[in-house]
């Protein structure tokens, strides 16, 4: 049986629903931001309210088509900020959306259970002795520092699997880890510094790990985040994020299918939903 802190996913357990709050002003979809500790809390209750499992917090985002590095102090801030204001209001687990040791350490030390590293804990070299003090779960992405050639399916899988032993020898039990092939993070080009680069077509990529959920979950639970993302925009010719809800939801469902244990997004209420009715008809 796998957790996220105290949650358990995967098997038999139903689908979980992570929920997005971002208190990052660069990031992509701007519904999504919430800076001020009123609106934060707010957020979080509404999401508690729809269904949500956790909420994931962001505090400097990741996108790679933007430059949105912000310092260290200033994610920090803003992490800090976001946990004190959820859990004034609510109890549902916290995961931190981070590639940064010093941002974890700070986030763990107010009770956050999950760090969500969007690298595979590869980008920060001290992110491995911070998981091995605290021991909480993780969630693992896809990611690549240098180019990455072949089959995706093949080289996907590979990287979880070097991420996988980087948690295993920071003292992660099995138990503690999801994994995320990283939809959105693979491009020829970008301009920020946490995308892996390929020499193909990062749409085709997307589409086909989508494809072909079921032969990379192996034996860990799967997470999977593609709300309002870039992919989506490029299949329904719509720049705009606001409105790629009904795109969202249907790759949501058919990730279900595919045997997505759990879903990050940005919309609860209707992600809970599609994923009741999915589960129902499986």
């Amino acid at each position: 049986m796998n957790y996220l802190g105290k949650i358990r996913v995967g098997g038999s357990n139903p689908v979980r629903i992570m929920g997005i709050i971002n208190t990052s002003t660069e990031s992509f979809y701007k519904k999504s931001i919430y800076t001020d500790r009123t609106s934060i809390g707010k957020i979080a209750k509404q999401m508690e309210e729809d269904g949500a499992d956790f909420i994931d917090v962001g505090g400097m985002s990741t996108a790679p088509y933007l430059n949105t590095v912000i310092t260290e102090k200033k994610e920090i801030e803003r992490i800090t900020n976001a946990i004190n204001a959820i859990q004034k209001v609510s109890k549902l687990p916290i995961s931190v959306d981070t590639c940064r040791a010093g941002v974890a350490k700070a986030a763990l030390d107010l009770g956050v259970e999950t760090i969500n590293d969007i690298s595979g804990l590869k980008y920060d070299a001290q992110m491995p002795s911070i998981l091995s003090e605290y021991q909480p779960s993780v969630i693992i992405c896809a990611y690549s520092k240098g180019l990455v050639r072949g089959n995706h399916i093949v080289q996907t899988k590979k990287l979880i699997k070097r991420s996988i032993t980087i948690a295993k020898n920071a003292g992660i039990s099995a138990n503690k880890i999801v994994i995320d092939p990283a939809i959105g993070f693979f491009r020829k080009n970008g301009k920020g510094k946490f995308f892996t680069k390929i020499d193909s077509d990062w749409l085709q990529r997307d589409l086909l790990i989508l494809q072909n959920l079921d032969l990379i979950k192996d034996t860990y639970p799967l997470l999977i985040s593609v709300s309002r993302k870039s992919f989506l925009g490029e299949l329904l010719n719509e720049p705009n994020p606001e409105k790629r809800l009904y795109g969202s939801l249907a790759a949501e469902s058919f990730a279900i299918l595919k045997g997505a244990d759990v879903i990050r997004t940005h919309n609860v209420k209707e992600t809970r939903e599609i994923a009741l009715v999915t589960e129902k008809l499986m």
